[in-house]
């Protein structure tokens, strides 16, 4: 059987990324990212339509944020059985590649559209990722809370943390995926929302910036 064509590039990333990662789960996000691609030409899941740019811009840019959710899952002491919310996940991003990466976290997407639900459920019956969910719901309705709350390019800051806030368990964190350091956004918050700690991502390939937002309620 011939290597993935994105294999290399993966490997190379995950090597920059310092992220180890099983065989198995290297080829569970490349299977992620071919039915990603098979599913777009119907569904529109995004506007990426070249491998190279989907594993760059999608997988490479969600796995970003996997060391330092782990680090933060640790220091909380929720290394094992942690619940993670991933808001207007679309094609499940980071969610669905949390999920394969960190098999101890139990990830939820939510999107209001259907089909996009519908394709995070079938990826996680497809790859077997027991700990992955597709729901359809508008995130204000839902009831389950979750340690950590995440989003990738969704929202404002204020809306997203607004439009949450009933899914954050207590002690929970927001964890927001930027380009750019979004001083506006930032000085549009609440009182009731801070921001605690701002860190860089250097993504594999990627020239653009990107930074990773933790945020969490704010004495009132």
């Amino acid at each position: 059987m011939s290597a993935h064509p994105l294999e290399a590039g993966l490997r190379d990333g995950l090597a920059a990324l310092d992220l180890a990662l099983t065989d198995a789960q290297v080829q569970t996000l490349l299977a992620y990212l071919d039915w990603v691609a098979k599913w777009n030409k119907v569904y529109n899941l995004t506007a990426l339509r070249n491998p190279q740019d989907m594993l760059t811009h999608h997988l490479l840019d969600s796995l970003a944020l996997v060391a330092p959710l782990r680090r933060h899952l640790a220091q909380a002491g929720l290394a094992a059985g942690a619940r993670l919310l991933d808001v207007g996940s679309g094609a499940g991003l980071p969610g669905a590649v949390v999920a394969i990466a960190c098999p101890e976290v139990d990830v939820s997407c939510v999107d209001t559209v259907a089909k996009k639900a519908l394709f995070i459920q079938q990826v996680a019956a497809a790859l077997r990722l027991p700990n992955l969910h597709g729901l359809h719901a508008r995130v204000e309705h839902l009831t389950q809370t979750f340690d950590v709350v995440t989003s990738r390019a969704f929202a404002s800051l204020a809306d997203f943390t607004a439009w949450s806030r009933g899914s954050l368990a207590d002690g929970g964190v927001w964890l927001a995926m930027k380009g750019k350091m979004p001083h506006d956004e930032v000085a549009a918050l609440p009182p009731a929302v801070q921001v605690f700690h701002v860190e860089p991502l250097a993504v594999p390939g990627l020239a653009a910036e990107r930074c990773l937002l933790w945020l969490r309620p704010g004495e009132h």
